[in-house]
């Protein structure tokens, strides 16, 4: 499937949008897919951060953190996926609930976007809080105050917006008024400490969660999260689940199981040592 448009969103942060139609056409907030660059190429799921039925493209916000993100951030317009699969996963639901508060950090503003863009054209007053750790690792800040009511940004090091992190501008929001629901994605420890908030006022919580996936089919059980007691997989039963039934220590730890040999394959990636590079492309 071929890419039509890319640009540059932060440091090691882009964007693609692909010819998909037939995608497009059954998209829905929440919906991810599974590429793969070439034959030789591992799966990698994707949030659909947005689509276009009308022209037949996804968009797909990629941040390179190993060697396939790297190969795939490489591509340009006019070049193809070898496949595309999707689209996958359970849709958001989209109803008319109240004021809804939206929390981003860093990358987590690409599957935040599509949700709280359906919510506030359903009626939901939208309140989204964006957070990242610098001003430049900020995505999406203008697509994002154009579908929410209030728009609140932090960065770590206060170069813009609010000094600090995200979960003190939320507490002040649900001290301030009444929230109905709370949806929070990005890091793993920032949904944890957003569902701790939210558990003590008692704000019912939505995260979406990434955890280690190969098929996107319920089939290989790598994305077996603990929710409420019970075991989920994150491409099949999610990637949406109640935040404050999630088991966030067990994710963490499963998502360490391959940081070393991702971190070895990124290294050997980087400076040639991949052997045949023409096999690798």
């Amino acid at each position: 499937m071929e890419i039509v448009a890319k640009d540059c969103l932060a440091p090691r942060i882009v964007r693609l949008v692909v010819k998909a139609p037939r995608i497009a056409a059954k998209a829905q907030p929440g919906h991810f897919v599974v590429v793969r660059l070439n034959d030789r190429a591992e799966r990698i799921p994707l949030t659909i951060a947005d689509f276009d039925r009308a022209a037949g493209t996804i968009t797909l916000i990629i941040q390179e953190v190993g060697k396939s993100t790297a190969m795939i951030n490489a591509m340009e317009p006019g070049q193809s996926f070898a496949d595309v699969l999707g689209p996958l996963g359970t849709p958001y639901p989209i109803e008319k609930v109240g004021t809804v508060v939206g929390v981003a950090g860093g990358l987590g503003a690409a599957p935040l976007y599509p949700k709280v863009k359906a919510l506030y054209e359903a009626g939901n007053r939208v309140i989204v809080i964006l957070g990242a750790q610098r001003r430049e690792l900020l995505i999406l800040m203008e697509e994002l105050r154009a579908v929410s009511h209030e728009l609140i940004v932090a960065t770590d090091d206060g170069s813009y917006g609010e000094h600090g992190l995200v979960t003190v501008p939320l507490r002040r929001v649900l001290e301030r008024e009444k929230v109905d629901e709370v949806i929070a994605i990005g890091p793993v420890p920032m949904m944890d400490a957003c569902c701790r908030i939210t558990r003590e006022l008692n704000v019912k919580t939505v995260v979406s969660l990434n955890a280690v996936m190969v098929d996107g089919t319920g089939m290989c059980g790598g994305c077996r999260v603990t929710v409420g007691g019970q075991s989920k997989f994150c491409c099949v039963d999610g990637p949406a689940f109640d935040g404050l039934q999630v088991d966030f220590a067990e994710l963490r730890q499963r998502q360490r199981y391959y940081n070393a040999q991702e971190r070895e394959a990124y290294q050997a990636h980087q400076h040639g040592m991949e052997g045949c590079r023409c096999r690798a492309k």
